[in-house]
């Protein structure tokens, strides 16, 4: 229980998983109306805890884990302490960011590369990748440097005093908005935003925030009263959550720990209430991209489309942040191996064959909208962005070229 904590020990129906969801939109409506916000928190964490651990790997995205941490840090808010852990967590995110790109030994983000093929190969672009991707090589490398930079250096400015932790803060929501308007990573960089107002004062918030608003917030200031069985909590919640933090980064940048203290952090990481981050280390170079296929008599094949990955080629990349289709995310790192590390891709196969409808839901397109076919493959193809004369000329956002089977004919050996 402790290694995998969740609410579904107790019950892990359909319904009890639609509860959950439910409860966390009714408990994130009480934070944000101010009613009993700190349990509400801890009801948040518990509930979204249970459906990272439950959810295995389709939950297990930096920015889940990132949530849950802000999440429960949120909790000391507005006390000093709570701003001091949420700015310490904006500036982890940063530096280990920058510092995992720095130190991962990738030649594109050596050489100042990574640029040139990170647009055409991150999971989900949205409409405007596709420009970026085509932007002069001289701009794709200052994007490049002045994304280290900013992650592993400017970083640094949030723990210094206002004026430069502000000339900091803006450089980072700069670079937010830069991915968030040419990727669909859901929250993850709203959160990275929306962690960024805790880098500002009153005073300078008092130049942004409508003079009512401001009033409202004072009076929510003032009802905080720190109480001596909450204040040693905090003391403790602060050392633990920080030491772990240091020792996290330590052992990450090539430190050593004891072994008492490293199976200490080991016993607390199931609840994820301190985490490691950063993302894209390592830029893939190549789009592989899995395509579902079936068909009645094996010769004639029809092609599966998914709401949000890339299949027709004629497509444009849509947009769906804050929204995180899980299987159209998952199919992306599953094209970065082989099958048999995969076998969750076969058993999507099988509940597409078996017209299971909740599987048939996340599809965007059916092309067997009569019945299930008979067979199933899985083809390989690898994507780039069609170039701008193509584009011109046939519409076509993608170019593609078939490359291998990555899942052999199949079929049910039973119909249901």
């Amino acid at each position: 229980y402790w290694y995998f904590p969740m609410v579904f020990w107790l019950n892990s129906s359909d319904l009890a998983i639609q509860m959950t969801c439910w409860g966390g939109v009714l408990f994130s409506l009480f934070v944000i109306f101010n009613f009993i916000p700190r349990l509400s928190l801890i009801i948040l964490y518990v509930l979204y805890l249970s459906l990272c651990t439950a959810g295995q790997f389709f939950m297990s995205f930096q920015w889940d884990t990132y949530l849950l941490e802000a999440g429960i840090l949120a909790i000391f808010l507005p006390s000093p302490v709570g701003i001091w852990l949420l700015r310490w967590l904006l500036f982890r995110f940063m530096f280990e960011g920058g510092m995992v790109k720095m130190l991962s030994g990738d030649p594109t983000w050596h050489n100042l590369t990574a640029l040139f093929y990170y647009f055409n190969t991150e999971p989900l672009p949205t409409p405007l990748a596709w420009y970026a991707a085509h932007l002069p090589d001289v701009i794709l490398k200052i994007g490049a440097g002045g994304t280290i930079f900013i992650e592993a250096i400017v970083s640094f400015l949030i723990l210094f005093p206002r004026r430069l932790r502000f000339i900091g803060t803006f450089a980072i929501l700069f670079l937010q908005i830069l991915i968030l308007i040419t990727g669909n990573y859901n929250f993850f960089n709203i959160l990275t935003i929306l962690l960024c107002l805790v880098s500002f004062d009153d005073a300078a918030l008092r130049t942004i925030l409508p003079k009512r608003l401001f009033v409202l917030k004072q009076k929510s200031l003032n009802c905080f009263v720190p109480q001596s069985l909450i204040s040693v909590a905090t003391s403790v919640f602060v050392i633990v959550t920080v030491s772990i933090s240091l020792l996290q980064m330590d052992l990450r940048f090539g430190g050593s720990v004891p072994a008492p203290i490293a199976s200490a952090y080991n016993m607390i990481s199931p609840l994820r209430l301190v985490n490691l981050y950063g993302p894209f280390s390592v830029i893939t170079t190549k789009r592989m991209e899995i395509i579902l296929e079936g068909s009645n008599d094996g010769i004639e094949w029809r092609e599966y489309e998914f709401k949000y990955k890339p299949g027709d080629v004629n497509r444009r990349p849509p947009w769906n942040i804050p929204h995180q289709p899980r299987v159209d995310w998952q199919l992306w790192f599953a094209a970065l191996g082989p099958a048999q590390d995969n076998p969750w891709v076969a058993r999507l196969m099988q509940r597409i064959l078996e017209n299971s409808p909740d599987v048939m839901a996340l599809l965007g397109k059916n092309p067997f909208p009569e019945g299930p076919p008979t067979y199933m493959r899985a083809q390989f193809y690898e994507y780039n962005f069609s170039t701008p004369e193509e584009k011109a000329k046939t519409g076509a956002w993608w170019d593609r070229k078939w490359v291998d089977l990555y899942i052999p004919e199949v079929h049910l050996l039973h119909k249901p």
